[in-house]
């Protein structure tokens, strides 16, 4: 896919899955997403709760990949992947476009969550892409 194909792409979609690892144990978590394209930045609001595994792989600022795909009923297979350093973005420190970008993403859903809002943890990310590929195929089906 071109870099205009590649942005139009992840305009056009709202989740993706954040791949991380610790050592030799992957995660992987399905999430929503805002997109800069001209920093290349990926923007991620992730809610976990005390001891999960999630706040576990988020310790520092990990290296992640990001996939976002789709196969349009069949017939095309298109899928962008991400890859950089995860960082976590104090919300006091937030500019107009760090807003903007978070007011992209679709807000988590906290019933899918056993514990209160009250216990929940909020954390907002950003992934500015060091690697950003996009790849479409064309499936011939008989």
């Amino acid at each position: 896919m071109t870099a205009e194909e590649v942005e139009a792409f992840l305009s056009a979609h709202e989740t993706g899955v954040l791949s991380l690892a610790d050592g030799d144990e992957p995660y992987a978590v399905p999430i929503s997403y805002g997109y800069d394209a001209d920093t290349e930045t990926f923007y991620f609001r992730l809610v976990s709760a005390e001891g999960s595994e999630k706040r576990r792989f988020l310790v520092g600022e990990p290296r992640v990949r990001f996939v976002v795909y789709d196969d349009e009923g069949g017939e095309t297979y298109r899928s962008v992947v991400a890859s950089g350093q995860l960082a976590e973005i104090d919300p006091a420190t937030l500019s107009v476009g760090q807003i903007e970008q978070y007011g992209e993403s679709k807000r988590p859903l906290f019933e899918i969550w056993g514990e209160s809002r009250a216990e929940l943890d909020i954390q907002l990310f950003e992934l500015p892409a060091t690697e950003l590929t996009g790849r479409r195929t064309e499936i011939e089906r008989e």
